[in-house]
C-alpha cells in the first residue's frame, strides 16, 4: 500500500511539473503596427497649401483687418518651398474669393 501511494505521488509530481513546463514552449505572436504617411508630390503639396489658405482666409472673423491682423500659417504649407509660398497664398486668396462668389450664386 505504501508503495502504491509513493508511486501515485511520484506520478502526480511528474505530471504537475510536466504540465507547468511543457505549455510554455509556444510564445505568443508579436503584432507590429506600422503607420504609413502618404508622400505627396510637390504639386499635391502646393495644392493642399492653396486649399488650406483658402480655408483659413474663408474663416476670418468679420472684424479681420488685413492691414494689422495676420492669418495663421496652415500646417499644409510647411513643405512648400519659400519661392512658391507667396504664389500659394495668393492662389488660396483667389480660391477663397471664388468659393465666396459661388456661395452667393455669383458664379466662379
Amino acid at each position: 500500500m505504501r508503495r502504491t501511494a509513493l508511486a501515485a505521488l511520484a506520478a502526480a509530481l511528474c505530471l504537475g511539473l510536466t504540465a507547468c513546463n511543457g505549455g510554455g514552449g509556444a510564445k505568443p505572436a508579436v503584432t507590429v503596427t506600422v503607420t504609413v504617411t502618404p508622400t505627396l508630390s510637390a504639386a499635391e503639396q502646393r495644392q493642399a497649401c492653396v486649399e488650406a489658405w483658402a480655408d483659413v482666409i474663408g474663416a476670418r472673423p468679420d472684424d479681420f483687418d488685413s492691414e494689422t491682423d495676420s492669418d495663421p500659417k496652415p500646417a499644409e504649407c510647411e513643405a512648400v518651398p519659400e519661392d512658391d509660398y507667396l504664389d500659394a497664398y495668393m492662389d488660396g486668396l483667389m480660391l477663397s474669393n471664388k468659393r465666396g462668389r459661388a456661395a452667393f450664386g455669383s458664379g466662379g
